[in-house]
């Protein structure tokens, strides 16, 4: 048994919503603001009372480590420390970091995320540049460890390079999740899902249909609700034979009780948002 599996049956039985991590300084209500505290504390205070108040309803979540690298090596330990204390808690946790690069490069980085200081559960790529960008991670795969490939992105732009169609008549993504999915299946665990995944945004539903069919065998993170415009109505085709990944939010639960409160009860805002997607996705399953 894989991450993986843990990851997918946790989405059945706790609500397949993933609690971004993605949390900025503005974020942060007043009453933890004003606190004499430095500002990578403050940003780990904030985060473990948002996982104390959604781990119920959450299958895991997601860290963005742009956020705390932006802060410098205070970000970074608090990058440590919030990974440490998911974990702990016995929920998946994925590093967002988007690595890719040639195999001894990658090799480093697959160090750097699957042992020591920064150890998660699972970890996105980019494989733009190959089978080099993943092969160095597949020691950590058959230990537990999981990926999550780069796909179909949510971003508007995603297009630009994603929606070109080469000369077989296959667009760019569709050729990467043929690829992606071939990669997977010597990683196939218990829950039939294999321990490389892929990202594939809710803001092109008919995209994903396409995806969907051509990675059987994949468990997907899924971004683009709420802020980007994602509801639960929109994932229903894709989960109308179960659920087979899992729905990031991150702005839209971690700002939940902008204009509401500025006090030490803004979990409970965040609390409730999550129950409310949680809920919003299973209506439709």
């Amino acid at each position: 048994m894989h991450m993986m599996d843990a990851l997918a049956s946790r989405a059945k039985t706790h609500g397949p919503v993933c609690v971004g991590l993605d949390t900025q300084v503005s974020f942060l209500p007043q009453a933890i603001q004003k606190m004499d505290l430095s500002l990578g504390e403050k940003i780990l205070l904030y985060n473990k009372k948002i996982v104390d108040a959604t781990y119920d309803n959450a299958a895991c979540y997601k860290v963005q480590i742009a956020c705390y690298e932006a802060l410098g090596l205070e970000g970074l330990d608090c990058f440590a420390k919030t990974l440490r204390y998911v974990r702990q808690k016995g929920v998946p946790v994925i590093s967002d970091a988007k690595r890719g690069d040639i195999s001894s490069t990658a090799a480093q980085y697959a160090k750097g995320h699957f042992t020591g200081d920064f150890e998660t559960d699972l970890l996105t790529i980019n494989a733009y540049m190959g089978v080099d960008v993943v092969s160095p991670f597949y020691p950590y795969l058959e230990q537990g460890k999981g990926l999550f490939a780069l796909v179909k992105t949510s971003n508007p732009g995603s297009g630009d390079f994603q929606d070109l169609v080469l000369a077989d008549g296959d667009t760019v993504y569709q050729r990467v999740a043929r690829t992606v999915s071939a990669w997977g299946e010597a990683f196939i665990g218990e829950s039939g899902y294999s321990a490389i995944g892929a990202v594939v945004g809710l803001t092109y539903p008919k995209e994903f249909q396409q995806i969907k069919q051509l990675m059987p065998h994949t468990f997907f993170l899924i971004p683009g609700y709420g802020a980007q415009g994602g509801t639960g109505k929109d994932i229903a085709e894709v989960f109308a034979d179960g659920v087979c990944g899992v729905v990031n939010s991150s702005r839209g639960l971690l700002c939940a009780h902008k204009g509401k409160s500025e006090g030490l009860d803004f979990d409970v805002y965040t609390r409730q948002a999550t129950i409310d997607m949680r809920k919003d996705i299973e209506q439709w399953l």
